[in-house]
């Protein structure tokens, strides 16, 4: 009997994907970017969303909030503790989002939400790496503009969220330190054109005195386009 075990089920592709994908849900409809992750997870990708608090629900808030009243009036009377546990953390609503898009009582699904983070906010090491968007469910692609929507965060703290001023303070530092790191590439950036120009200026000034010996004439950089026309074509 030949052993079926390396290329078949979950053993053959075990090291393919293990590269994370990061999104920024900043401006995505939770809805559409809730099932292009569910897709991508039970593909055997990982997937980190940050900044779920930004996550766009269709609809205004106060419609939002009289469904979300509905929801958390769900009960079960012969015993309460197995009833729907309602989650009030933008993430955690998102993830269960997610988790009602997949099979969740299979093995597969269980290893496809291991596969899968979220997070309110940037932590680190997430926020020094490339983040990506999903065009598919962007708002600005997808909704037109004069449909009502609202945020996830305006929502959760409506509903019992309490933490969004601590979040609103730790983005507002990850944003400071974000600056303060692009201001200081940019000047590097700046600083090694600069060498890369005159090392070039030097070598081609080098190569210039070589040609100077046979006839060749070269201009300034500071002539201007009607003094290089006239010279062209001067007899």
């Amino acid at each position: 009997v030949v052993s079926t075990q390396s290329t078949w089920g979950f053993n053959w592709y075990k090291g393919m994907f293990k590269k994370e994908t990061i999104i920024d849900g900043k401006g995505h409809i939770m809805g559409r970017l809730a099932s292009y992750v569910a897709k991508q997870i039970l593909s055997g990708h990982k997937i980190v969303v940050v900044r779920c608090e930004k996550i766009i629900l269709s609809g205004s808030v106060q419609r939002n909030k009289l469904k979300f009243r509905e929801y958390m009036e769900w009960r079960i009377l012969t015993n309460p503790r197995h009833a729907h546990k309602k989650f009030r953390t933008p993430a955690r609503i998102f993830f269960k989002t997610v988790r009602g898009m997949l099979p969740r009582k299979t093995k597969r699904a269980e290893h496809a939400m291991a596969r899968l983070k979220v997070f309110e906010g940037i932590p680190h090491p997430y926020d020094v790496k490339k983040r990506m968007v999903v065009t598919d469910a962007l708002r600005l692609i997808k909704v037109k503009q004069y449909r009502p929507c609202c945020m996830l965060s305006e929502l959760c703290s409506k509903v019992g969220w309490k933490h969004e001023a601590v979040l609103e303070r730790l983005e507002a530092k990850r944003i400071q330190r974000a600056k303060k790191y692009h201001t200081g590439k940019l000047a590097s950036v700046k600083l090694r054109q600069q060498k890369e120009k005159l090392k070039a200026s030097a070598s081609v000034a080098q190569i210039n005195e070589k040609l100077a010996k046979f006839g060749y004439q070269f201009l300034e950089p500071s002539h201007s386009i009607i003094h290089i026309c006239l010279l062209y074509t001067s007899p």
